[in-house]
């Protein structure tokens, strides 16, 4: 048990100096990779809970269902923001 927590504490600090360290205009390309990775996540998750044989792992595998969905939405609500950004405003017409 130490020996994951070991584990999910490396991850989480390489994790935080690797996106620490990415500049701001890769940020929509990389949550647009994010999301791709939570779907699979979704899809993996959802075969688990429908093999679940313990009870336990149906519970785990719905909840990585719904963090995994939240990360998806959050992700693409981010990314339209993002690239809404980016668009050109349309000049104002002027009436004399």
């Amino acid at each position: 048990m130490w020996f994951m927590a070991l584990i999910f504490v490396v991850t989480l600090a390489a994790g935080y100096r690797i996106i620490r360290n990415i500049p701001s205009l890769l940020h929509t390309p990389l949550m647009s990779g994010m999301n791709a990775l939570s779907g699979v996540t979704v899809v993996g998750a959802l075969v688990v809970m429908g093999t679940a044989i313990v009870h336990e792992s149906s519970i785990l595998a719905a909840a990585a269902v719904f963090l995994a969905t939240v990360n998806i939405v959050a992700g693409f609500l981010v990314t339209h923001r993002m690239l809404r950004m980016f668009k050109k405003k349309k000049p104002n017409k002027r009436q004399p």
